[in-house]
């Protein structure tokens, strides 16, 4: 699960977070015309809302959640602020704003709970990474969180370049470095050999992996390489970062790529590291599992599930036959996963056919 992801989840189920909660989730646009929809949809869920809640909750203020609904309607960056989408979370003491990356049903839920599926399916397959843009003779850094992608600012000094790396170290003699922003084929100077192009190469990629060592790295975010073949395969030879992972990568050369180029192409990369986390749910299946709910909803009460597999088949659309009692699978779903949340198990909202056995629900044992 995504840090921020995981971070607010446990938040929301500490015992520091009373209820009652007030859950909206809305898909959110950029467009003038359709931020106007966005808002009126909000306001509309806002009065819906209020209803559902001063009839559950018949001892309890509404006062300080519309205060706050005032407030985001007011707020003009936060209706600019469009993501995908975005999970507005209010209690009477906080409001937790989270943007999503994934279509939601636009809904809204008043509960002693918070709404938490659309939360861990948004960070399910979202990877924070850096990445590392890597052509023969020059480099770029990006950091990759919730699907969007920034450049790194790198210090003066870095070896962004060869001649910044290696200066008079060059063994190539007078080197004339092709400087056209394209990928490097060759060193053109006086006596140069294909061996001494091969060590300023690999002097290069040293240096290029000694500076990465030094990267401020507090969450210990993995560096995946993006880069032609015969610079993945040296690179991977040089390297020695603890954080440099060769488990994925994008192939190819990143010379021309713009940001939205890098975006396409990180989504590559996501399939790969998807694809390889997949395959280790497969194997729990040989584990001792539940897969009905009669069976699962005890078992997360008591402690027992180590992880819990939930398919989006389940995220039935709409309130249920009677909108004013609020139920629908996906509140069972939801307590559940607060439950199994809360004894320190895991949650995975996956599409049927990543999940093991490809079964609609299932939950791997503790014991």
């Amino acid at each position: 699960m995504a840090n921020i992801s995981k971070k607010l989840t446990t938040e929301l189920i500490s015992e520091e977070a009373n209820g009652p909660f007030i859950t909206f989730m809305l898909n959110t646009h950029h467009a003038h015309q359709e931020v106007e929809k966005d808002q009126i949809t909000f306001k509309n869920f806002s009065k819906e809302a209020k209803k559902r809640f001063e009839k559950k909750y018949t001892e309890t203020s509404f006062e300080p959640f519309q205060e706050k609904i005032d407030q985001l309607l007011a707020d003009g960056d936060f209706w600019r602020s469009g993501t995908k989408s975005v999970a507005v979370i209010l209690t009477k003491d906080q409001t937790y704003v989270h943007r999503l990356t994934i279509d939601v049903d636009d809904q809204y839920y008043v509960s002693d709970l918070p709404y938490l599926l659309a939360i861990i399916k948004n960070a399910q397959f979202n990877y924070s990474y850096y990445l590392l843009t890597l052509n023969k003779d020059s480099m770029k850094l990006y950091t990759v969180h919730n699907k969007e992608i920034k450049a790194v600012e790198l210090p003066e000094g870095a070896p962004t370049d060869v001649v910044t790396a290696l200066g008079d170290e060059l063994t190539g003699g007078n080197l004339n470095v092709s400087a056209r922003g394209g990928e490097v084929g060759s060193f053109h100077g006086v006596n140069t050999k294909d061996e001494e192009v091969e060590i300023d190469w690999i002097n290069y990629y040293q240096a290029v992996d000694n500076f990465l060592k030094t990267l401020d790295n507090p969450e210990k975010l993995p560096i995946y390489v993006y880069a032609l073949p015969e610079n993945q395969t040296q690179f991977k030879k040089v390297a020695k970062n603890p954080y440099y992972s060769d488990k994925a990568a994008i192939i190819g050369s990143p010379a021309q790529a713009t940001i939205n180029d890098l975006k396409k192409e990180t989504e590559k990369l996501t399939d790969q590291l998807a694809a390889i986390e997949t395959t280790t749910y497969q194997e729990l299946a040989n584990k001792k599992f539940v897969d009905q709910l009669v069976d699962i909803v005890p078992a997360a009460k008591e402690g027992k599930i180590s992880h819990l597999f939930i398919a989006t088949s389940n995220l039935v659309d709409g309130f249920g036959e009677d909108p004013d009692v609020e139920y629908d699978r996906r509140q069972v779903l939801n307590e559940l996963t607060a439950n199994v949340t809360k004894t320190g198990g895991q949650v995975f909202i996956l599409e049927q056919k990543d999940a093991p056995d490809e079964k609609s629900l299932l939950a791997v044992l503790r014991y």
